[in-house]
């Protein structure tokens, strides 16, 4: 990561978006503690949450931050019943529950998410992928989390399964106030989910801006690129579309280092000043909107 930094506001849906391998991942695995950062902070509700941290902090993030990761099959124990696999976190959080009310909260969590009750006492291989992703997403919700990361979690469904997780999450969303850092690879996904959108390149952020605006008025070369990728659903329009390649060398830092700027209100983006006036001449806008 190189100074990766941003803010996630309460209630909306923040989307990560990059190719393989530039750190999407890894950054949701550090605001969850999984990764341990090697630099910087990283804030939730205010406190800082990277590091060694107190026990009842501790406690605290295993309820407020869930994750729901991109293999449903690999990130369900196959040994366990989904009765204990969706009530997990409880035994931590509320251990003095009976086994009655264990199973009420199983229950709700699994109707929340589109499942039959009696699914608790089944095993993981005995449902297909989009039902696991919901097991998933039950394990996450019974937390009562204020934050869920959402690692890619539809990229290994079907694509006629991946709509009714998105609107899932979605509904979920609006039904318990919940906060998201949705991180995927695909625009369109993220464009549909999404209020605001941050392009990560090899470990750095190179803009930043809200879901409609950076797809209409894109102004980093990379993030050109990438939406230059989006499949077109017309066959003709497809075959006569021009795919930007993205090559570093186009940056001439020679004289001016890049740093990370508002080109545009609530507009990010990784560039010098001289950058900026030829992006903004490729993307004009009215100038009540220029900072």
């Amino acid at each position: 990561m190189k100074a990766v930094s941003f803010q996630i506001y309460k209630g909306e849906t923040f989307g990560l978006v990059g190719e393989s391998g530039s750190g999407k991942t890894t950054i949701g695995r550090a605001i969850i503690r999984i990764n341990e950062a090697s630099g910087g902070q990283i804030l939730f509700r205010g406190k800082r949450i990277d590091g060694r941290i107190e026990a009842a902090l501790d406690r605290e993030l295993i309820q407020g931050i869930q994750m729901i990761f991109q293999d449903p099959l690999s990130s369900l124990n196959e040994r366990a019943k989904v009765d204990y696999i969706v009530s997990e976190g409880l035994y931590q959080t509320k251990p003095g529950l009976s086994g009655a009310q264990r199973l009420s909260i199983v229950e709700k969590a699994l109707l929340e998410v589109g499942l039959l009750p009696e699914f608790a006492s089944r095993f993981p291989h005995e449902f297909s992928g989009g039902q696991r992703q919901r097991i998933g997403i039950a394990r996450s919700l019974v937390m009562e989390p204020e934050l869920i990361i959402a690692d890619e979690p539809i990229s290994a469904l079907d694509v006629s399964i991946r709509a009714q997780v998105l609107n899932l999450l979605s509904r979920l969303q609006k039904e318990k106030g919940l906060t998201y850092l949705f991180i995927a690879h695909d625009l369109s996904v993220v464009r549909f989910i999404s209020d605001r959108i941050a392009v990560i390149n090899r470990g750095e952020l190179v803009e930043l801006a809200d879901s409609e605006e950076l797809f209409t008025r894109p102004l980093h070369p990379y993030t050109r690129a990438l939406l230059s990728a989006i499949p077109i659903p017309d066959p003709i329009q497809e075959r006569n579309k021009e795919i930007l390649i993205y090559d570093p060398s186009c940056h001439d830092y020679s004289k001016e280092k890049p740093a990370w700027r508002e080109a545009m209100r609530g507009h990010w983006v990784l560039a010098n000043g001289q950058e900026v006036d030829s992006y903004l001449k490729l993307a004009p806008i009215p100038a009540t909107e220029q900072t």
